[in-house]
């Protein structure tokens, strides 16, 4: 990889700005994230043969 030296320093920048209090709230909060999030009727696809799926 030709940028690994910028890719280390942009790593160490953001360890040094991290929040640490921030993080904790973060991991505190008791979000689901096996739940998948509703979608919006333009986010939803359809499909042109219900047979075909694979999902069901």
């Amino acid at each position: 990889m030709s940028n690994a030296k910028n890719d280390t320093s942009d790593i160490k920048k953001a360890a040094e700005q991290a929040d640490s209090q921030r993080i904790e709230k973060n991991l505190a909060d008791n979000k689901e994230v096996d739940v998948p999030e509703e979608l919006s009727k333009e986010e939803q696809t359809f499909f042109i043969d219900d047979d075909l799926r694979t999902d069901k």
